[in-house]
């Protein structure tokens, strides 16, 4: 029997190759004009970029019908309501147990007390100011609906599609005729994922190489404790904490939870990005575990604005990596105090460019810590960035699988179905 490969096969076998050419290049081409400009800086960048930007595409549209069709499959306003109030609570509670284990783990391991960053220059940093939260509640509204969907402000989309859907719902039976086309469009849009996903592993291939010939594995060498605490408190998050609420509060198997969350894994693992990798969450929440697209359409985008589970680790190890390397000793008072800075800037900082970094000046501020000191730690962060977006979708999805298990709104059928929803090679048009 001739199976077809899994596009999520594929785009594992892209990105291991990528890693091995980038490093290569990193390593034996770094001096070479010709391989920087016209293969890194070219090839690589150009086909990466036009793979970012098509999934970029996707998620305003995608995310604008899915969102009018979770609605009006609804029907019940009292219902939305209750679910946005538990996918709330349970990001939040999500982002304050990933930054607990973060501080746990790296107050054990003590990253930089052995002085591995002596050898590290400390280029300077300048912070960002972030929004203050009053300005985060109130541009929630938009102003400007047009101007909201041509940037992406997801916060402002989701509320304004909402209020529409609603809308359409009080509307009888012009709302009634609108949701059927609008339900159309929803199918057409999957479709435009499908045949994106198509193109993934080439994508995944320039995104990888371009990332590794630029930065180098050689780089994590002189930060090796600080990396490796990060990603093991992000492993331990990702198969510990998000398993444990899987099983208690959804009593969904995590075996086949992962097994089916790995195709938007991979794709957020590549792009380091959870709003560009939100069709591809959507499709594996709705199509391969079976989330109703009332639950899926709500939880997806609202977690990938919302939801920092790895920002907020990785702010959990680098405050107590900066604190060790300038010997300033923290008392619980302040990791409490970061335990709650990290949790109510996780919403004050949602869709702001440069999250993390940000996120992490206003903690270092809080505690007292010298904020140049995020300097340190840039060298290694766009690569751990990438491991921690991976964190962040995986916990969208534990969310939107745990709402939608309360809800009755999953269906178990499909769960349980190793084939369900799996994409492998789109069929293209031919002539006879």
């Amino acid at each position: 029997m001739n199976k077809k490969m899994s596009i999520t096969t594929k785009i594992l076998i892209a990105m291991g190759i990528g890693l091995i050419v980038g490093s290569s290049l990193n390593s034996f081409a770094s001096d070479s004009d010709f391989v920087q400009t016209y293969l890194v800086g070219g090839a690589f960048h150009v086909i990466g970029s036009m793979f970012i930007n098509a999934l970029k595409m996707l998620v305003v549209p995608l995310v604008t019908f899915s969102l009018i069709c979770g609605v009006c499959g609804i029907g019940d306003v009292g219902m939305l309501g209750r679910v946005g109030l538990k996918s709330f609570l349970l990001y939040m509670l999500t982002t304050a147990m990933a930054i607990s284990l973060a501080l746990t783990v790296a107050i054990l391991v003590g990253p930089g007390k052995d002085g591995d960053a002596a050898i590290i220059e400390n280029t300077g940093y300048t912070a960002k100011d972030a929004p203050p939260l009053t300005d985060v509640f109130i541009n929630i509204v938009p102003s400007n609906p047009i101007n909201a969907f041509a940037n992406g402000e997801m916060l402002q989309i989701i509320f304004f599609v909402i209020l529409f859907a609603i809308a359409m719902l009080l509307s009888g039976n012009a709302g009634k005729s609108l949701a059927s086309g609008i339900e159309k469009l929803n199918e057409v849009m999957m479709k435009v994922v499908t045949l994106v996903m198509d193109f993934a592993p080439i994508g995944v291939f320039c995104l990888m190489a371009k990332t590794f010939s630029e930065q180098g594995l050689g780089l994590i060498l002189p930060m090796i404790s600080y990396f490796s605490v990060v990603v093991i408190c992000l492993l331990m998050h990702a198969f510990g904490t998000l398993n444990l609420l899987l099983i208690s509060m959804a009593k969904l198997s995590p075996l086949v939870f992962f097994k089916k969350i790995r195709s938007a894994q991979i794709f957020a693992f590549s792009t380091a990005s959870s709003n560009a990798t939100i069709p591809i969450t959507l499709q594996a929440v709705e199509k391969r575990m079976g989330v109703h697209n009332s639950i899926a359409s709500f939880t997806v985008p609202f977690g990938a604005t919302i939801n920092m589970d790895g920002t907020a680790i990785m702010q959990g190890v680098a405050t107590v990596f900066i604190a060790n390397v300038y010997g300033i000793d923290l008392v619980l008072n302040q990791y409490l105090t970061i335990i709650g800075m990290s949790v109510l800037a996780s919403i004050g900082t949602a869709g702001v460019p440069g999250v993390g970094l940000i996120m992490l000046a206003m903690v270092f501020n809080q505690v007292g810590l010298p904020v140049e000191g995020i300097g340190l730690i840039l060298g290694v962060d766009r690569l751990l960035d990438m491991v921690r977006t991976a964190v962040n979708v995986t916990g969208d999805a534990t969310v939107s699988c745990i709402v939608a298990a309360g809800e009755n709104e999953i269906d178990m059928t499909v769960f349980n179905d190793p084939e369900a929803g799996i994409i492998t090679d789109v069929p293209l048009p031919h002539k006879n």
